[in-house]
């Protein structure tokens, strides 16, 4: 653990074991709603596609929630949780301080962080790696997509997860990959 002028800092252990499904959640800069709105979540799944071509891997389930994203996904052989992140957080976080740059200076505080040099940098996600879970079982992949898809009704944001646009609910229930595609063929199916 970590503690400094920063305050706690949970360190999180990865378990980059080959074929093992990983749940992801991460969240926003001292959990404010960056990605409530149209444009960051556009961002995020503009860099989780692009990340998907440079660090490998399967999605099967996605929620973006505005203050926290959740991630179903299976790295490719030799790909690492850490470059996957990495992937997806450094581009929208660009993203977003250009555009607040540009369009909304006001909101920029929002974002700062002082480092211990002095110097101020701008975050769009909270530090540190977030909670990832190995997911070992057919059946815990499947229950953690119906999770996934259900933390907006779970939170009260919508009446039911196909109301949520910001998620994989559709294409798995409707057969729609849009805004981005989901890897269906890989997903082990869950015997009866």
């Amino acid at each position: 653990m970590y503690f400094g002028d920063r305050g706690h800092r949970k360190l999180c252990k990865r378990w980059d074991i080959p074929w093992d499904a990983h749940c992801l959640t991460f969240s926003c800069f001292h959990r404010l709603p960056f990605l409530d709105g149209k444009n960051s979540p556009l961002w995020f799944l503009e860099a989780l596609d692009a990340a998907r071509k440079l660090s490998p891997f399967d999605l099967w389930a996605y929620v973006i929630m505005p203050e926290h994203v959740h991630l179903l996904i299976l790295p490719h052989e030799n790909v690492t949780i850490s470059c996957i992140l990495k992937d997806i957080k450094q581009p929208v976080t660009r993203q977003a301080v250009k555009w607040a740059q540009k369009n909304c200076p006001s909101f920029l505080p929002k974002m700062a962080e002082c480092r211990p040099s002095g110097k101020t940098t701008y975050r769009f996600w909270q530090p540190g790696g977030g909670y990832d879970r190995n997911m070992r079982s057919v059946r815990d992949i499947h229950e953690k997509i119906a999770y996934i898809h259900g933390n907006p009704v779970r939170r009260g944001l919508v009446q039911t997860p196909g109301d949520w646009p910001w998620s994989s609910w559709r294409a798995w229930e409707q057969n729609i990959d849009e805004p981005i595609s989901i890897d269906r063929d890989s997903l082990p199916q869950l015997e009866s």
